[in-house]
């Protein structure tokens, strides 16, 4: 679960930095979650595993007053992609994360395990998201 929520934020960043590079050409980038949907990702993950997952976001959310966690169908799983491509704006959306059909919010980096809404700030700054292109760069030996 750690390599899948780093290689996650490296989807943001990407994002956050190919937003930067082309937005002057009108081509624009966003990051996009679509939510939590039963797919076969965690197929050889012991199901107590994700059980005990649920209960710390559940945890969390009731903490927050919020109703418990539920799986997404794969139509409401599309829905932000499909707003962040054809409903919001490209200025809304550009170089952003994106959940629920809207724009992430940043929330603290010592928030508990479980979280299941909003994004850490360093997931989208614009440093760190540089200093992954120029690695990406010079791990693929071109410039893009």
């Amino acid at each position: 679960m750690v390599a899948y929520g780093r290689s996650k934020t490296a989807n943001i960043l990407f994002a956050v930095a190919f937003d930067k590079r082309h937005r002057d050409r009108g081509v624009r980038a966003a990051a996009v979650h679509p939510g939590g949907i039963q797919t076969e990702l965690g197929r050889y993950q012991d199901p107590s595993r994700t059980t005990k997952m649920i209960d710390q976001i559940n945890q969390q959310r009731a903490s927050q007053g919020k109703g418990p966690f539920q799986w997404k169908t794969i139509p409401q799983g599309a829905a932000t992609s499909v707003w962040a491509a054809v409903v919001a704006s490209a200025d809304e959306v550009g170089g952003q994360y994106c959940e629920d059909c809207h724009v992430g919010h940043i929330v603290p980096d010592d928030l508990s395990v479980g979280l299941n809404e909003g994004v850490r700030g360093y997931a989208v700054d614009a440093k760190t998201a540089e200093a992954l292109w120029k690695k990406s760069e010079e791990m693929v030996g071109e410039s893009f």
